[in-house]
């Protein structure tokens, strides 16, 4: 395999990940970063960029067939003032679209598609309703920054790319996301549901997270929005209590009252207890198989083995 990928974002949880997954099966893998640092390895190439001073080298579209677009500030990582949300979206679409002014200016590329990252929160608070593809946009913030990021990636159409967008779950991983500081509580004997525990969480594991990208990576027939999340989404009172039976725990706090973490991490609260209850159905059709599609058995693979 001697394709060449351009992925930004690729000193994140998936990005790096996935890097490490498309150079094992062969691929030259191009990094955008306002720090290039040689990694000694002649298949991995960094480039240039600073999105917010529009900056880029442009050798970084060389050879590249397909770009992973994986770039964002992070959600939580702090509290949502006017300008941290504005910032989490700038992120996001200006980044791509630094990306498909140079693709428009560059005669000679041969760039065919786009990957995105997008992520479920376009969906919003739902309560128990099964949510696909075709669902309408929830209310809040996570879906208008969601609804902003996929229509800025959706300008690639323009540019006859094949564009693919992954609403992605709340990743599981020991190396980095929610779950360490979940699992670190529960280990403690302090970890508890929060809010009402009955908010869904839709979840995947981080190998299942890395082979959707392959697969819409390799897969030319997969365009348009996928829910990348497992086919058995869970309550956050069942999340809790399987990570706590993993570690052989007993769940014997309170739930953590919502109105406490409304006040305490303000409108970003959204996040831990807006349910969402999301469907893989579609990509499964496309023959998308899930090797961890249920929460105990990818909590055994990250804990146990």
């Amino acid at each position: 395999m001697n394709k060449t990928i351009l992925i930004t974002g690729g000193s994140g949880l998936i990005g790096k990940a996935l890097t490490r997954i498309l150079l094992q099966k062969g691929f030259t893998v191009h990094h955008l970063s306002r720090d290039p640092q040689d990694h000694g390895n002649p298949k991995l190439k960094i480039f240039k960029w600073d999105v917010l001073k529009k900056e880029i080298d442009e050798d970084c579209l060389q050879g590249v067939e397909s770009i992973i677009h994986l770039a964002g500030e992070g959600i939580v990582d702090k509290r949502w003032t006017a300008k941290r949300k504005e910032e989490i979206i700038k992120s996001r679409t200006n980044s791509i679209a630094m990306l498909y002014n140079l693709i428009s200016k560059t005669t000679n590329h041969k760039i065919q598609s786009v990957i995105s990252s997008s992520a479920i929160g376009y969906y919003g608070d739902r309560e128990n309703q099964l949510l696909n593809e075709n669902s309408k946009s929830g209310e809040g913030f996570l879906p208008i920054s969601c609804i902003a990021w996929e229509k800025a990636v959706d300008e690639g159409l323009k540019l006859n790319l094949r564009v693919v967008k992954l609403r992605t779950g709340i990743v599981l991983s020991a190396e980095g996301g929610a779950l360490p500081e979940i699992a670190k509580l529960i280990k403690k004997g302090l970890g508890s549901p929060l809010g009402s525990g009955n908010q869904w969480m839709s979840w995947v594991h981080i190998q299942d997270a890395v082979n959707m990208y392959v697969f819409a990576l390799e897969n030319e027939n997969t365009a348009g929005v996928y829910n990348m999340t497992s086919p058995q989404p869970v309550t956050n009172t069942e999340m809790t209590s399987t990570l706590a039976a993993i570690f052989d725990k007993k769940v014997w706090l309170p739930n953590v009252p919502a109105i406490g973490l409304k006040l305490m991490m303000g409108e970003m609260s959204a996040v831990v207890l807006d349910s969402s209850r999301v469907s893989s159905e579609k990509i499964i059709n496309k023959g998308f198989q899930f090797k961890f599609p249920t929460l105990e058995n990818a909590l055994k693979e990250i804990y146990l083995n």
